[in-house]
């Protein structure tokens, strides 16, 4: 069978999940089966793989659902909990106090909050944490997914304190240790996490503006495009905050903490910026959504955030907020190498090995899942807060329902995805799904691939749900396309990591899980709608800039990467230009 016939099969489990899911938008609980029966037909009836190995990836798959599902519980639970107390009431005043303008809230939750519970922990855990705070604050539920879903992009490639770049890529080039005695297979790391951060910067700084407009554009009372672009100073602000320190460090710490600590020197800097009104809009009403009666109804979620009236009336705002700074603070104490308490959570391993009697195996740790540590900040927050019984007993109720409800989609979305990645070995000798489909590609594209890299690395993470699964699955790969075609092929595998990351953006399992934090479940392919654009902007933007840098030392630097990277950017500057033309002259103050 040749490359591009075998090419187009890979590709046919996801276009029925963009054809049902995102075209004629079937809830995920009814896409996600036509997917998995789509790639069992394909991995048994063409690639000829063995029924074991199939049935021993779907068993990794709903052992991975199961995991998510736990993630996914123990953040419901946090929530329900936080919201029976009252400290969500307490919280919403606080944030009131920062501003009261939502774009600014949006930016400092999901863009610098998110992202720093992204490099302490990964997982997808800045949904869970970022997206129901958004919620409880008063975003409508949609607005608040959207909005996780697109930070999902720049922290990724140094989340859970380094993982996409230290296993993904590591595991993924590990046959190319031998070459690189030299100057060390660390600094070879480093060096290509180094690239990945300027990548993400150069991308990543327009992240925060494109937040801002998709939620007044979908979900303002005016739809308005114009109405985020109002605090475009503040947005790029906020991004330049977090951007600069995340390159900085590194270059100079290396790629465990880019995403930790460029997070929180945003935070240190923006949020007192916002109290004084720096660079905001003067003389002008915050910016807020229409009156809650007045939303559409996809929009709303079916967990309750409304205020129990049996709450106390008071509570500190320091009592409030301790749930969030617990999470935080366990989970950088629990991520860090340097700590005891990493390898301590990992001892208890639950593992099914050479399942089927194929070389598959499922393994997770427990008490390393972030749902455990939800589960716990959970309790102290019902012991801090002096909740009554009854009260955390209806928490835990209404987080089982809510669970429930995701559990359909996922327990079909992650055994396909598994299938789909482990589909070499078959009879027929070809290779695994992934691997034709991008072999596929670069068979047609030749030196344009650094285009392309980006959209590989973003396909890897859609149907993985996972930046280091994309990595371990394509790093060798486009290593090799790269030595191919002749250019530095760092630069390639780095174009494959930050597209691993953007992919984030519409990955489909991720959306099922936050989606299902806040009661979406059903409305999967709506939310990929509307984060589709952003993501094909930040891996055109990333591939361009990445074509520009390989081919500029053979072409010189006006070559096809280079004039696709200033239309894109100049695009965005001339609409800000447009905007504050047809504006009412105001300033900033």
């Amino acid at each position: 069978m040749n490359p591009t016939t075998l090419a187009f099969l890979a590709l046919l489990p996801i276009l029925v999940v963009g054809l049902f899911l995102v075209v004629l938008r079937w809830p995920a609980s009814r896409a996600m089966p036509l997917s998995y029966i789509t790639v069992l037909i394909l991995s048994l009836g063409v690639w000829q793989v063995p029924a074991a190995q199939v049935a021993a990836g779907s068993v990794k798959g709903l052992i991975i659902a199961g995991t998510l599902l736990y993630i996914i519980f123990g953040a419901i639970l946090l929530l329900n909990t936080l919201r029976e107390s009252g400290a969500l009431r307490i919280i919403r005043r606080g944030f009131t106090n920062i501003s009261p303008d939502r774009r600014v809230q949006v930016i400092i939750i999901a863009w610098l909050f998110g992202a720093f519970i992204e490099g302490s922990a990964g997982f997808g855990t800045p949904a869970a944490v970022a997206v129901p705070l958004l919620v409880g604050l008063g975003f409508p539920a949609m607005a608040a997914v959207t909005a996780g879903m697109m930070i999902q992009s720049t922290p990724v490639s140094f989340g859970a304190v380094g993982t996409p770049i230290l296993v993904g890529v590591n595991k993924g080039l590990s046959t190319l240790k031998g070459g690189h005695t030299e100057i060390g297979w660390d600094l070879f790391l480093s060096g290509i996490g180094q690239k990945v951060a300027i990548l993400h910067a150069a991308c990543g700084t327009f992240i925060p503006l494109l937040v801002v407009c998709v939620m007044t554009h979908f979900f303002g009372r005016n739809r308005s495009f114009r109405e985020g672009l109002e605090i475009w100073p503040f947005a790029f602000f906020a991004a330049l905050c977090m951007t600069i320190p995340y390159v900085v460090v590194a270059h100079t710490l290396g790629p465990e903490f880019p995403s930790l600590i460029g997070s929180l020197v945003g935070l240190a800097i923006v949020v007192p910026s916002a109290k004084a009104g720096f660079l905001l809009p003067k003389n002008k009403e915050p910016w807020d959504f229409a009156l809650k009666n007045e939303w559409d109804a996809e929009w709303m979620g079916n967990v309750s955030l409304e205020d129990p009236k049996d709450i106390p009336s008071t509570m500190p705002m320091w009592k409030a907020w301790m749930p969030y700074v617990l999470i935080a603070a366990l989970l950088v104490l629990t991520r860090l190498k340097s700590l005891p308490f990493l390898n301590l959570l990992k001892s208890w391993e639950v593992k099914s090995g050479n399942l089927f009697g194929t070389d598959i195996s499922a393994t997770f740790q427990p008490l390393y899942l972030p749902g455990t540590i939800f589960l716990i900040v959970s309790l102290v927050a019902c012991l801090l807060h002096e909740m009554s019984g009854e009260a955390y007993k209806r928490a835990w109720k209404d987080s089982v329902k809510t669970m429930i409800k995701a559990s359909v989609a996922l327990i079909f979305t992650v055994p396909m995805v598994q299938v789909f990645i482990n589909s070499s070995g078959g009879t027929e000798g070809f290779e695994g799904m992934p691997i034709a489909l991008a072999e596929g590609i670069a068979g047609t594209v030749g030196s344009a691939w650094p285009f392309f890299a980006t959209f590989i690395g973003g396909f890897g993470a859609f149907v993985a749900g996972s930046n280091t699964i994309s990595n371990m699955m394509f790093s060798l790969f486009q290593h090799g396309v790269g030595e191919r075609i002749g250019v530095d092929p760092t630069w390639i595998v780095a174009l494959q990591a930050v597209g691993g990351a953007a992919g984030n953006i519409i990955c489909v399992h991720n959306v099922v899980a936050a989606s299902a934090v806040v009661g979406l479940v059903g409305k999967e392919g709506l939310i990929i709608r509307k984060t589709f654009l952003p993501f094909a902007f930040y891996a055109l933007l990333a591939g361009s800039l990445g074509y520009s840098i390989v081919w500029t030392a053979k072409t010189g630097w006006l070559n096809a990467g280079t004039i696709v990277a200033g239309m894109l950017v100049g695009f965005v500057i001339l609409i800000i230009f447009r905007h504050m033309a047809t504006s009412p002259k105001d300033s900033t103050r």
